[in-house]
C-alpha cells in the first residue's frame, strides 16, 4: 500500500507532473504528457483508487512501482 503523498511525490519526481491545485484532500497533478490526474492525500490508497489516479496519468501500475 501507498499513502497519496508518497504518489504524488513519485508522479512530480518520477514523472515530471506538478501540482496544479488542491481542493480538500484531493491533489490535481499535471503530467508533461499534457495528462491530468486527480489524487487523494489519503494515509493508504486502495489499490482501485491508485489504479484509476494511474489510469487517467496513463502510467501503468509496473512502471509507477519500478519508479517508487
Amino acid at each position: 500500500m501507498v499513502s497519496g503523498e508518497e504518489t504524488v511525490k513519485n508522479l512530480c519526481k518520477n514523472f515530471q507532473g506538478k501540482v496544479v491545485s488542491q481542493k480538500g484532500s484531493h491533489v490535481k497533478i499535471k503530467l508533461e504528457s499534457g495528462r491530468v490526474t486527480i489524487v487523494p492525500n489519503h494515509r493508504e490508497l486502495d489499490r482501485f483508487t491508485l489504479k484509476g489516479a494511474l489510469d487517467l496519468a496513463g502510467i501503468s501500475l509496473e512502471e509507477f512501482y519500478e519508479k517508487l
